[in-house]
C-alpha cells in the first residue's frame, strides 16, 4: 500500500500535469484567436482596397463607358466588348478606333493603379485576349481550340505593346513599373459567357491582398 505522502506525491503530479495542460490549451486558444484575427483582418484589407479601387474607376470613366462599349465589372476588370472597334475578324492587329480608346483610356487607368492608395496592392496588370468559341468554317474541335488561343495571345499582346509604347509622359515615366507588373494573356473562349461579348479585352487586377486570402484558405 502506498503512504500518504506517496499519494500527496502523485496528487501534486496530477495537479502539475493538469496545469500544464491547461496552460497549453489556453496558448492554443490564444493563438487560434491571434490567427483568426490575422484571417479577419486580410480579408478586411482585401474587401475594403477592392471597393475602394472599384468606385476610383467608376469615378474615373463612368462617362466614357458608353462611348468606348466598356465596362467595370464588381471584381474591377474594365470589358471592351465592341468586336467592330476592336479588330478586324481573325486579325490581331488593332483597329484605329481601339487605338483612340487606348489613346484615352491608359494613361489615366495607370495614374489610378500608381496613386499612393493602390500602388502597394497591386501584384500584377493583366490585359487578356478573348475569343469565340468558332473558327470560319472549320469543325475540328482542336483547330479551333488552337487557332482561337493563338489568335487570342496575339490580341493582347498587341494591346499590351501598343499601350506600353504609348509617347505619354506618365506611360513613359512608368514602364519600369509596367514592366514588373504588365502582362498579355490569350484566354481564347474558357471564359466564353455568350456570343455577344465573346470577342473582347478585358484589363483585370490582382491584387496582393488577394493572393493573401487565397494563402489563408489552403
Amino acid at each position: 500500500m502506498k503512504t500518504n505522502s506517496e499519494w500527496m506525491s502523485i496528487s501534486d503530479m496530477m495537479s502539475g500535469l493538469m496545469l500544464m495542460f491547461l496552460f497549453i490549451a489556453i496558448g492554443f486558444m490564444i493563438e487560434v484567436e491571434s490567427e483568426k484575427q490575422v484571417m479577419k483582418d486580410v480579408a478586411i484589407s482585401y474587401r475594403d482596397a477592392k471597393a475602394n479601387l472599384n468606385e476610383a474607376l467608376f469615378t474615373e470613366f463612368e462617362n466614357d463607358l458608353q462611348d468606348w462599349d466598356a465596362t467595370i465589372t464588381k471584381d474591377n476588370s474594365i470589358v471592351f466588348s465592341s468586336p467592330e472597334v476592336l479588330f478586324e475578324v481573325s486579325k490581331s492587329e488593332i483597329k484605329d478606333e481601339f487605338k483612340a480608346v487606348l489613346q484615352q483610356f491608359f494613361s489615366r487607368y495607370i495614374n489610378i493603379l500608381i496613386s499612393k492608395e493602390y500602388i502597394d496592392e497591386i501584384q500584377e496588370l493583366r490585359v487578356e485576349g478573348h475569343t469565340s468559341d468558332t473558327w470560319q468554317s472549320t469543325t475540328s474541335k482542336k483547330e479551333i481550340y488552337l487557332n482561337n488561343m493563338q489568335l487570342s495571345q496575339n490580341r493582347a499582346y498587341s494591346v499590351l505593346s501598343y499601350c506600353y509604347s504609348l509617347e505619354d509622359d506618365t506611360i513613359k515615366q512608368n514602364r519600369p513599373w509596367l514592366e514588373k507588373h504588365f502582362r498579355a494573356n490569350g484566354m481564347a473562349f474558357s471564359k466564353l459567357q455568350n456570343k455577344e461579348n465573346a470577342r473582347r479585352v478585358e484589363f483585370t487586377i490582382q491584387m496582393k491582398s488577394e493572393n493573401k486570402v487565397y494563402e489563408i484558405l489552403k
